[in-house]
Order: structure tokens, then sequence, then C-alpha cells
């Protein structure tokens, strides 16, 4: 395989072209995927947010929701009559929006502190948090600007202050910049570290694609790409990376560009093959959960990894075809003469040799070393991350403190009970 991908490069450079460009197309006219609740089938909470849905059309049961809390200026109260005019005409004015389902009025819900100095107001949204318009979110910034400049403290916390977005972001665009520099700092070759990183973003691509593609066709919500992108980014680098070492190593050895990408497919790249279907079987035991949203996760990152795994065995061949000296080390450029570089000693050589000097030692230090890094496990809380994770800069966490100071502590964490009145079960 590799030799033929060397030999006849042009064919497979414009076959994953034409992949790229069609799945690509198809991402373009594909419709938007949804953004699909987190759901457990079968587990009583469940049943309790199916029932809610259920009971209350006119609010999705996962439609995003602001908790809008006021504070009275020092030493005075929300219920005092100008401070609670204030707070009624900042709850009408949350409640006129048109994705809006209601409003509470805090005096009317009883959403006041004891001591009268804290009062909240719940809006409740008809769409999910990644559903709402750019003038639902500045309605409510109004809204909330308007109420503090009657002197009042507000701050607003909940899933609609959430900023939406697909998967993807910053954190992508460090990783590869990072691994660049990795692999130049490794390789000496600005050629051989940008190969991995373009074919890994061409897999990338082609796979991010495909699920845009199919998002609307398999019911794929937008955070079904999030994991395919990272593992695929990883994987891509990694197994292209493989291939591209062995290929040093064997021109190293006096192999001609051809036979050299042959035997680094067929060596390096069955390594490839193995560690792919590894993944491909982890991720797939996702379905096991039972989690809905997991499954398609992991599917699709299994699919990201498929196609790394393909781009690894004919892509980087193909490459190495157009540049067969390009990713060797500068020296070997300039002098025309390929240095064995297996009998080069290196960091990595003198490491090796003393490991087996001491092998015993290495491995106690090795252990204790791991447990060091254990430690902070006895001490961890496992949960999902609110508000209260955020910094105290932000207006959420502002309302988050706000809240547990006026209502006492655990008033952010409620449990919902729902009671069905028409059947004798009852859902927590």
């Amino acid at each position: 395989m590799g030799r033929l991908a060397f030999r006849r490069r042009w064919y497979v450079a414009l076959v994953w072209a034409a992949v790229l460009a069609a799945v690509g197309l198809g991402a373009l006219k594909a419709s938007g995927a949804s953004d699909e609740e987190f759901s457990m089938p079968g587990i009583e909470s469940q049943k309790a947010f199916d029932l809610m849905e259920q009971r209350f059309p006119g609010a999705s049961a996962d439609g995003a929701t602001a908790r809008v809390v006021f504070v009275a200026p020092s030493g005075e109260k929300v219920t005092a009559t100008e401070n609670r005019q204030a707070v009624e005409k900042a709850v009408a004015d949350l409640g006129d929006g048109s994705q809006v389902a209601s409003a509470a009025d805090p005096f009317r819900a009883k959403a006041v502190s004891k001591d009268g100095t804290t009062a909240y107001a719940t809006v409740t949204y008809k769409v999910a948090a990644n559903d709402l318009t750019g003038a639902s979110k500045d309605h409510l910034e109004r809204a909330i600007h308007t109420a503090q400049d009657s002197g009042l403290t507000v701050e607003a916390g909940g899933s609609a202050m959430d900023g939406g977005g697909g998967p993807g972001g910053a954190a992508e665009v460090i990783g590869v910049a990072i691994a660049a520099v990795v692999l130049l700092v490794t390789f000496g070759s600005l050629a051989a570290a940008g190969l991995p990183l373009l074919t890994a973003l061409i897999g990338v691509g082609v796979s991010m694609a495909t699920i845009l593609t199919l998002s609307a066709a398999l019911g794929l919500s937008t955070t079904t790409g999030t994991l395919a992108m990272m593992l695929g980014l990883a994987v891509g680098i990694d197994y292209a990376l493989f291939v591209v070492s062995r290929y040093r190593e064997e021109r190293a050895k006096g192999r001609v560009p051809q036979e050299a990408a042959a035997l680094a497919v067929g060596t390096a790249g069955s390594a490839v093959v193995f560690a792919g279907l590894t993944v491909v079987i982890a991720l797939a035991g996702l379905a096991v959960v039972g989690i809905p949203m997991l499954t398609k996760m992991g599917l699709a990152a299994a699919g990201a990894v498929v196609v790394a795994v393909l781009v690894a065995l004919t892509l980087v061949p193909a490459f190495l075809g157009f540049w067969p000296n390009a990713v060797l080390r500068r020296r070997a450029r300039r002098s025309g003469r390929i240095v064995d570089e297996g009998t080069r000693d290196n960091g990595g050589s003198r490491w090796a040799r003393f490991v087996l000097r001491r092998p015993l030692p290495v491995l106690l230090l090795g252990v204790v070393g791991l447990g060091a890094l254990a430690v902070p496990m006895t001490d961890l809380q496992l949960g999902m991350p609110g508000d209260e994770a955020k910094s105290t800069s932000t207006t959420e966490r502002r309302a988050y403190d706000a809240l547990a100071k006026g209502f006492g502590p655990g008033f952010n964490g409620p449990l919902t009970v729902v009671v069905d009145a028409k059947g004798p079960r009852r859902e927590t």
C-alpha cells in the first residue's frame, strides 16, 4: 500500500481532495445540527424530565433559563416601595421577548429572602441556550442595565448567560501550535514537523465535514463532533508521526525513497492499524453506557480515528513521494549524504542505557512519582461545573454568591420534585 501510494501520489492526493470537497459541500448544504438534550433513558429523573416536557408544552423542560438576582442597597430592602417598583418593572421587561416563555415575579412567587434584602426572578425561555438569538440576549442585558440604573445591584446567572458554539476553538489552535513547536524541535525540519500537522488537519476536516453532513439524517447534535475533533487531531498527528519517523530511519539506512515509504507503511503502518483499532473499539464501547449522546459522540470519534488511520496509510506516503528529501534533517539535505541515525548517540539512547543498567531504582522511582501525582485524587470532588466555578468577575458568579448569601447554602442546588396527579406514580 505504501509503495502504491508513493508511486500514484497524484491520484491519492486527488482522491483525498475530492473527498474533502464533497463532504465540505455537503456540510455547507446540510441543515444545522440540533441541540440534543442530555438524556439517560430509564432512570427516575429522566422520567420526571419527560413528564415536565409533556405537562408544560409552553416551555421546553430543557429550555434556557436566566435567574436575575436583585439586591437592595445597604440598609434597604427590595420590598421598599421604590425598590419593589424597579424590580417589577424589570420583570415586566424581562418577560417581553419573543423567545421568553415566562418571567416569574419574585413577590408573587415568594422569591424574596427572609431579611428582605434579596429577590430573584426566573426567566424561562422556549428554546435551548444555544438557540437563543442575539436579540434575546441583548434584551436580557438591557433589562438588567435598566434595573441597575435604579440603584439596585442586579446580577444574572443560568444557562441563558452561557455563550453557544459548536466544537472547536482556541484550545485546539493552541494545541496545534504547541504540537508544531515540539515536532519542529524533535525533527529539526519544518517539512517533517509540518507533514503530520497537515495530514492531521486534512483528516479532521474530512471527519468534521462528514459529521455536519450527516447531522440532520442521523440526529447528531452540536456536541457530537467535539470528541471527534480532539481525538482526530491527536491520533492524526501521532499516526503520521509514526510513518514519517520510520521513513527517516529507512532513508538513513540507505533505502531509496519509494522503498523507504513502503517499509514505513509496512511496519509503522501496521502499528497504526492496530492502535487505531483499539481506539475504535474503546470509543464504540461508549454505547454500553446507555446514554444516546455519548453513543453518538463515541461513534463519531471512532469514525474520525478511522479516517486518521486511512490518511496515515495513504496520504502520508503520497506526500513523501512529492517531497522525498524534505522531511530529512537539514544536514542530510544540504550534503546529499544520508546519515545512519540509528547509530547516533543521542539523549534517548543514553537514557535507555541508564534505565537498563538500573531497572529496579528507576521502577521504584516511577511508582513513587505516580503515587505522588495521585495524592490529589483523595480530595477529588466530582460534579458538573456550574456558576460557582466561574470567576468572581463574572455576573454569573456574583449572582450565585448573592443567592447563597441571601437564601442560605444549598439554595443554588435545588431538587425538583414532579408530581403527576393523573397517575399513581411520582417521579423525582
